[in-house]
């Protein structure tokens, strides 16, 4: 489902344009305005619909998801901690859904860089980087090998 601009809601902030991970978010040179200059390299990530503050931009969905007419519309609310996605479809019937968000402060969040590189050890082990210490945990839960289905090892 890639994403549009509602050019008529949008001012401009490029809040959309420094999230987006495939960088086909830009501001329109003329009208100041965002657009998907590529929505067919569109990754379908969403983080520039949850982090536009004008609610300006929508997804299309695709016919599995939203069959025969319909309108998706995502809405952050930072006062809730959420992202509520409203499906209506042509008859009139209406699906919603609540997702939680992250609201941490943006810049709040270490970069990779700021990690010290792992240990050789640690290159050794399945854990992700700076697990579990970054994770603000003891250990990882861990299943005990009497919890395995019988005959698995």
């Amino acid at each position: 489902m890639p994403t549009f601009v509602y050019m008529t809601n949008c001012d401009g902030c490029g809040y959309c344009v420094d999230i987006c991970p495939s960088d086909i978010m830009h501001i329109d040179p003329t009208y100041r305005r965002a657009l998907n200059i590529e929505p067919n390299m569109c990754w379908e990530c969403f983080s520039c619909v949850k982090a536009c503050p004008q609610h300006a931009i929508d997804v299309r969905g695709y016919a599995d998801f939203a069959p025969l007419g319909h309108s998706v519309r995502v809405l952050r609310e930072d006062e809730k901690g959420t992202i509520s996605w409203r499906i209506k479809f042509r008859d009139g019937r209406e699906k919603n859904f609540v997702s939680p968000i992250r609201t941490t402060p943006w810049g709040s969040i270490k970069g990779p860089s700021e990690y010290s590189a792992p240990t050789a050890s640690a290159m050794q082990s399945q854990a992700l980087a700076h697990e579990p210490e970054a994770l603000k945990v003891e250990a990882l839960p861990t299943l005990a090998r009497t919890r395995f289905k019988k005959g698995v090892v």
